[in-house]
């Protein structure tokens, strides 16, 4: 079986069991990296830039290696390859989780139970929810729902594309060495400088193909469009504005603004600021569907990129294979 039919079957094998089950309660691969990353921060943290490469090779390099060694094993047995592929998909997307998290914010802002809000955002993004109004926990979300639909779908999904498991592993484990290392806390502004630079390469692709897939699927695409192009690089991240600013463009609210860390606060551009509202509990329900919604599309432009590119390069093996037939027998023949 083809690499590209491999991918595709277990891609959409992978995303189904991602939306029947979510994310693995027990024993999460991502889980288990992000155990062993930890030990190997602990061995080797200095406050250098040199330390913090070091580890991003060793944790990201050893994921995609292992990744590579299984996908070889299975390679002559289509079933399995299949297997390993929607196993591996399951386990690095996170739609499902996702979406859950938010409405379960979502419901409690509904009810008017902030503290309920306040204690399950945590659950999502990395703000302080203890300063935090309703609508201020709302726009966190909306956001986070946004940059998260890029970072737990499509960009894994991207990479799979191009690299099969061990593209969507070493995705995955360049995306979770940035969580944990990749912020600008104290210990990890050295540290933590190439996880950081390699998640923004990772991720570029996939927040691209996240911005565009939202502007066909949020049913507001000149809003969208005029977003994405204003604000996007207003904001610091290089791949979270174009997401961000097309997700509120197409939601027509107002993310961004002051944000709260723990020991830290960023003012951020507003994006969407001329024609957006302020978000309401209702728009992280929006907010989801249009995640989803994104989601799929975005599975149907990898398997049918992957799928061109896989009957090109088969076209393209075959007519070596005949030219270089053809050598062969003129050569056979002028020795006779």
């Amino acid at each position: 079986m083809r690499a590209d039919r491999v991918f595709a079957y277990g891609a959409v094998a992978g995303l189904i069991a991602d939306a029947a089950l979510g994310d693995p309660r027990r024993g999460h691969p991502v889980a288990g990296f992000g155990r062993a990353a930890a030990r190997v921060e602990s061995l080797l943290w200095r406050d250098d830039r040199g330390r913090g490469a070091l580890h991003t090779l060793l944790c990201a390099g050893g994921a995609v290696g292992a990744a590579a060694l299984a996908a070889r094993a299975v390679r002559e047995r289509p079933a399995l390859a299949v297997a390993l592929t929607a196993a591996t998909t399951w386990s690095v997307v996170g739609g499902t989780s996702l979406g859950r998290e938010a409405r379960a914010i979502g419901g409690a802002l509904a009810a008017g139970d902030l503290e309920v809000a306040r204690e399950r955002l945590p659950h999502l993004c990395g703000r302080d929810p203890h300063s935090l109004d309703g609508p201020q926990i709302a726009r966190a979300v909306v956001e986070s729902v946004a940059e998260n639909t890029s970072d737990a779908v499509v960009g894994a999904l991207v990479w799979g594309a191009i690299g099969g498991v061990p593209g969507l592993v070493g995705f995955r484990a360049v995306n979770t060495l940035d969580a944990m290392v990749g912020h600008k806390a104290p210990r990890y502004r050295r540290y933590g400088w190439a996880s950081a630079r390699l998640d923004d390469l990772a991720g570029w692709p996939g927040a691209r193909l996240t911005a565009a897939l939202a502007v066909a699927g949020g049913g507001r695409p000149s809003e969208a469009v005029r977003a994405w192009k204003a604000d996007a690089r207003r904001h610091p991240s290089p791949n979270a504005g174009p997401v961000e600013a097309a997700f509120a463009g197409a939601l027509g609210v107002r993310l961004g603004g002051t944000l709260a860390y723990a020991g830290r606060v960023e003012h951020r551009p507003v994006l969407n600021g001329e024609s957006g509202r302020e978000v309401r509990s209702s728009d992280i329900e929006r907010a989801v569907r249009l995640s989803r919604r994104v989601s799929v599309l975005a599975l149907g432009v990898c398997v049918v990129g992957r799928t061109v590119v896989g009957r090109v390069v088969a076209r393209r093996v075959v007519a070596r294979r005949v030219v270089a037939g053809r050598s062969s027998t003129g050569q056979r023949r002028g020795r006779a």
